[in-house]
């Protein structure tokens, strides 16, 4: 069993100037109404255009961003190779949806792979389908509105850039996350997905699914990927994570006079996670997995399943992954013991990726025991080298 309680490994790449950074930033994140305060004068300064990144530069940004372009992230990559930790290299600017908006995410996805191509430390690539795509049309699309012609045309569009990210990546041999989205526009990006699996999955994952098991249709979906890939003759790759949107997904529910799609209780979606996850161990021959988990439980589970399938725990076709700047103690003792593992690292300019930044303090403070647990640990090996150093 992986101690994942070994700060020692967990921070060893952080100075004590660094830990003592991330102990402030955690302790305010611990505060409801301090982020709250800070997502209003976020918003309030994006609004009058007032700059605030010589704030978050140093302080929130430095810890969870790998930097404003794919050039600055290769102090983060490196950091993290030099310790047996990849990087999967994530452009999270989040602006409009018009066409100008949408083509320079989608440029910038494409030079994300050529860079990714080049760098031995960077393990996947990933794009999200609503940065390549307008979320309104596709909401329309799968709720089978009629589309206006520009609308059509629009459509064509995000299909044409779906696709052609996919096939890059084929290219390029550079494994690919197809982010996860909201209920509402779910359905064609599972159905793209799959389309570009048969297509450029033939010998080994490229394209990979991504299934939020706070869904409790998602193990459906996944035995019918299954058995499509059986069928078609093709190698699913597939991401987990619990999910991102629940309790907005639980309101659009309600509105819309729909079945909740979210799982009854965090018990149920831990034990959907983990099914998922065994289903797949259990059928490697047949699929290539991301575990992508910030649970402790989970990762246990899934390295106990590996060692009694006798899977060797540095199985290409296996991978961990946390966000960058939080739980080290899980993907440091992850990689020391063997296993791959890579940290989803976020870049792209401060204002872009600003409301990322946001999301990450709210769902830090939301997330029961999430900023306690990272504290604990933070602190605990504060002190140990402080004892360390006074026995010297």
């Amino acid at each position: 069993m992986i101690d994942f309680f070994n700060t020692r490994i967990a921070f060893e790449g952080k100075s004590d100037a660094d830990l003592k950074r991330a102990e402030f930033l955690f302790r305010a994140m611990a505060s409801s109404s301090l982020v709250k305060a800070g997502r209003f004068f976020s918003n309030l300064a994006s609004n009058l255009h007032i700059p605030i990144g010589w704030a978050l530069r140093p302080t929130i940004y430095k810890h969870f961003v790998g930097g404003e372009n794919l050039e600055d992230t290769r102090h983060a990559i490196d950091n993290l190779g030099r310790r047996g930790v990849m990087a999967v290299l994530d452009y999270s600017a989040e602006g409009g949806s018009s066409e100008a908006d949408i083509e320079t995410t989608y440029q910038e996805t494409i030079r994300s792979l050529e860079f990714a191509r080049t760098n031995p430390y960077v393990s996947h690539g990933v794009f999200k389908p609503s940065g390549v795509g307008p979320a309104e049309i596709l909401k329309k699309y799968c709720r089978k509105l009629p589309l206006t012609v520009e609308e059509e045309e629009r459509f064509r569009s995000f299909r044409h850039r779906f696709m052609t990210l996919c096939r890059m990546a084929h290219e390029y041999g550079i494994r690919l996350l197809i982010d996860a989205e909201h209920v509402a526009y779910q359905d064609i990006v599972d159905e793209l997905t799959i389309e570009a699996m048969t297509l450029y999955n033939k010998e080994r994952a490229i394209v990979f699914a991504t299934l939020q098991m706070y869904r409790h249709d998602r193990m459906s979906l996944l035995q019918r990927i299954h058995e499509a890939s059986l069928k078609h003759g093709f190698i699913p790759g597939i991401k987990f994570v619990r999910g991102a949107y629940m309790e907005e997904e639980r309101m659009l529910a309600h509105q819309g006079g729909y079945p909740d799609p979210i799982c009854v209780d965090k018990a149920a979606t831990d034990r959907n996670y983990d099914e998922g996850v065994r289903f797949t161990l259990e059928r490697l021959a047949h699929f290539e997995v991301f575990i992508g988990t910030h649970n402790e439980h989970s990762c246990q589970m899934a390295t106990k399943l590996i060692g009694e399938l006798g899977i060797a725990p540095d199985d290409k076709r296996i991978f961990f992954a946390q966000l960058y700047g939080m739980s080290d103690n899980l993907s440091f003792n992850l990689s020391n013991a063997g296993y791959n593992v890579s940290k989803y690292l976020p870049y792209a300019p401060v204002d872009k990726v600003l409301p990322y930044l946001m999301r990450r303090a709210e769902e830090n403070t939301a997330i029961q025991g999430q900023t306690s647990r990272e504290l604990h640990l933070i602190r605990t090996e504060i002190e140990r080298r402080k004892s360390t150093k006074g026995g010297a």
